[in-house]
């Protein structure tokens, strides 16, 4: 940590350094030296074949390819291009189980800008901000930026299931505080841990906010979905979203959707917020003040992907093909997921419960400590505060056989 020099940190901690792209930048510099072979790589949140490639879908590329100037140099409207909002309902929500709410949709630079701009309106400065403890550093980055913090229920049970009642104590002890509340639950395909909420356990998430939020509070609910195209089968992954339709109106669910990982756009940063609410008004004023959010603070957002999307859901047989090409990729991650989990078993390693996904968490007591001792043996992880997390995203099926057993040894030193 450094003393600044000129800035202001504002209550804020700033690091030298991001620590993922710190650990990240350490393995590539290793590969720089020692060669692809002698090291593993597993710190990267992005999709890459066996040879540490960055997959990303050419049906997708092709689209982008024959965009006309317009299409990509002019500037989209702040909320995103009408087509865009149309079809990015389709995609975030799917077909089969899309609830009958007021949908609204307003783009936003990745998954990230969803996050910033719930949070932004939905608490006010000084609140406390509700996720689990196992959870992506960037949304402490993000709510203290803007004023707020982040507080923490387990995610687990002593039998390793979700936390109900830990939730709900949770939430009860921060209304008791404030009048209003953001909660963000990143599932499926949970990062850091690869895990997923049942159906059953939305429906314990949805009766405690019922039971908790008196009518004089409001308790907004973000939905981070940024992995659920590589969870599964993509319509039953939505299958929770119509328990959505019966909460009352001080109860707001969003849906943090991004273009990034389900259509290989990292870099080009799109994606959209997507409110279901009760009534139009509510819907209504999430877009005012959403794209009033967005105007001050990354004004528009690329407009290339947003045609990208809204030409690829115009079209059947391009959509189909984009689907089946993302397919064969899920198919390639949850065999990588599959082997993880069984090398850990037979190692005797301890993994946080895991459904699928771009990673997977392994508890253990000094994290940061046994990441350097396995960074000497080429092997790079990010230590989290309750454990190592591994991106089985960016190894191949043969290094995700091979991780359990060496990091288990290196637990054990």
């Amino acid at each position: 940590m450094g003393d600044l020099i000129f800035a202001q940190s504002n209550g804020r901690k700033i690091p030298l350094e991001d620590k993922i792209f710190g650990i990240s930048n350490k393995a590539k510099k290793m590969i720089a030296e020692r060669g692809k072979d002698a090291v593993v790589n597993a710190t990267i949140g992005a999709l890459l074949d066996d040879n540490g490639n960055l997959i990303v879908l050419s049906s997708v590329v092709d689209v982008l390819k024959n965009l006309s100037p317009t299409e990509f140099a002019e500037y989209a409207p702040i909320g995103g291009i009408p087509e865009f909002r149309s079809a990015i309902l389709e995609a975030a929500l799917g077909k089969k189980y899309a609830p009958k709410c007021f949908a609204e949709a307003v783009a936003t630079p990745g998954g990230t800008g969803s996050i910033r701009n719930t949070i932004s309106n939905y608490s006010a400065v000084g609140d406390k901000v509700l996720t689990s403890d196992w959870y992506w550093a960037p949304y402490g980055t993000i709510a203290s930026e803007i004023g707020r913090s982040i507080d923490t229920f387990s995610l687990f049970d002593e039998k390793g299931a979700f936390n109900a009642v830990g939730f709900e104590e949770k939430v009860k002890e921060l209304l008791a505080a404030q009048n209003q509340l953001v909660i963000i639950l990143n599932t499926p395909a949970h990062n850091p841990t690869g895990y997923a909420l049942t159906n059953a356990d939305w429906e314990s998430v949805l009766s405690a906010l019922c039971r908790q939020a008196s009518t004089e509070k409001k308790v907004t609910i973000l939905v981070d979905v940024a992995y659920i195209d590589f969870a599964g089968d993509e319509e039953e992954c939505r299958s929770f979203l119509p328990l959505f339709e019966k909460l009352p109106e001080n109860i707001l669910p969003v849906v943090a959707y991004s273009l990034s990982k389900t259509f290989t756009l990292y870099g080009m940063r799109c994606g959209a917020m997507i409110c279901l609410a009760k009534t139009k008004e509510i819907a209504e004023e999430f877009k005012r003040v959403c794209e009033y959010s967005s105007r001050g603070s990354w004004s528009n957002c690329c407009r290339a992907p947003q045609s990208v999307l809204a030409k690829i859901h115009a079209d059947e047989r391009l959509l189909a093909k984009v689907d089946s090409e993302r397919e064969q990729y899920r198919n390639m991650l949850l065999a990588r997921g599959h082997a993880f989990e069984q090398a850990a078993a037979e190692a005797g390693l301890k993994t946080v419960p895991f459904d699928a996904g771009f990673f997977a968490s392994i508890p253990c007591d000094n994290p940061d400590a046994i990441a350097e001792r396995l960074q000497e043996e080429g092997i790079f992880l990010i230590p989290l505060a309750k454990g190592l997390r591994v991106s089985i995203a960016s190894v191949s099926e043969e290094k995700c056989r091979m991780l359990p057993k060496k990091i288990r040894a290196a637990m054990d030193k």
